[in-house]
């Protein structure tokens, strides 16, 4: 069935068949997949899309790739790249590790540099899609009104439900951290980081003025809700954040913005919608304060690691505090946030920001 149906990966607009193949370790070597993943054909459209430069010597193409990944191009004693080299009858020259620089492709035969450019594409995608989340586009919600009332609930929750089981002190979220994220990103050099900050900016000039109207958005948080289907074993309480006119606007315009960084590329399309929600509370807290919720599953050297979990009867939370109010806001920044660095408040380190007003 898998060649039958194999898997497709998009790349700036264009379908790619990836072929599957066995993928194998080795021992006594570091459990990186620097593997070459297979043959990848065109699957819609025409694959000269690239930007092809024909020079006395043949064609050329460059291929912008953080350093991070010239590993994955270059592969375990260069098999990777030598493989390409021979199945592409191209040269391929890959900038020297922590060097920022460009991938270079020539070759005699442009389809031949062609077929090297998809290939790598591809490569870089699936390896970028195995690296840990580095930042994430997101509200900040840590305004004092709203952290007091966060405070407040927690000491109610404590006071009245403490003998559920799994409810302690340990699972409430930083109330400096409250946030309202509209999704993940890989980010993996400051040129991708300034990247961001330009898309962000065209948001900004394109549609969230429009939606705005140049004003921050009146939003109130109020209300709970879990997230799984279970209230009796619950790992993630969060509260509901909606426009206090009762309109669509935000929920409009974080989609929006997930629309185009997902077409961009800079963010791997999962969800159609954002689901607006702030976290207060989540079982992975209880044996780490700075867990991020379900993206916590990688460690800085991008490393896959289980969380063990003991969920929580959230059922007399959900009871008591179904309609607990929290506070209003005035939405007026979407920050570029990095993961698991605060600034001197506390709060999420911010690499960029949009202000509306």
């Amino acid at each position: 069935m898998e060649v039958l149906r194999p898997q497709l990966i998009r790349l700036g607009g264009r379908i790619y068949r990836k072929n599957p193949i066995q993928e194998q370790t080795y021992q006594h070597e570091e459990e990186d997949e620097d593997f070459y993943q297979g043959f990848v054909e065109c699957a819609e459209e025409p694959c000269d899309a690239y930007e092809v430069v024909q020079t006395q010597q043949g064609f050329r193409c460059t291929v912008k790739a953080p350093s991070l990944l010239y590993k994955h191009i270059v592969g375990k004693r260069g098999d990777t790249r030598k493989k390409l080299e021979v199945e592409t009858k191209t040269s391929i020259s890959i900038p020297k590790p922590g060097q920022e620089g460009e991938i270079v492709i020539t070759g005699q035969h442009r389809s031949g540099v062609i077929s090297a450019r998809t290939r790598i594409d591809v490569l870089l995608l699936t390896f970028r899609r195995k690296q840990p989340f580095t930042h994430f586009l997101a509200f900040f919600l840590n305004e004092v009104e709203v952290q007091e009332r966060f405070l407040k609930f927690q000491e109610e929750v404590l006071e009245k439900c403490s003998m559920d089981h799994g409810v302690d002190s340990t699972i409430f979220q930083n109330p400096r951290k409250l946030h309202l994220t509209i999704g993940m990103l890989v980010l993996l050099s400051e040129q991708e980081i300034q990247q961001t900050c330009e898309m962000l900016q065209q948001c900004k000039e394109e549609f969230i003025d429009d939606i705005s109207g140049g004003k921050p958005l009146e939003v109130e948080m109020a209300g709970i809700e879990y997230m799984n289907d279970d209230p009796g074993m619950v790992d993630v309480l969060y509260a509901k954040v909606h426009m206090k006119d009762g309109s669509n606007r935000l929920q409009e315009l974080v989609d929006r913005v997930l629309e185009r960084f997902q077409a961009s590329g800079l963010i791997v399309k999962e969800w159609n919608s954002v689901k607006l929600h702030a976290t207060v509370m989540n079982t992975l807290f209880r044996k780490d304060p700075n867990a991020e919720g379900r993206y916590n599953l990688y460690t800085a050297d991008g490393k896959y690691i289980f969380k063990d979990r003991e969920s929580f009867d959230g059922r007399n939370i959900l009871k008591l505090f179904e309609n607990f109010y929290f506070g209003t806001l005035k939405l007026n920044s979407i920050h570029i946030s990095q993961r698991f660095t605060v600034d001197s408040f506390g709060n999420y380190a911010s690499c960029g920001q949009i202000d509306f007003s």
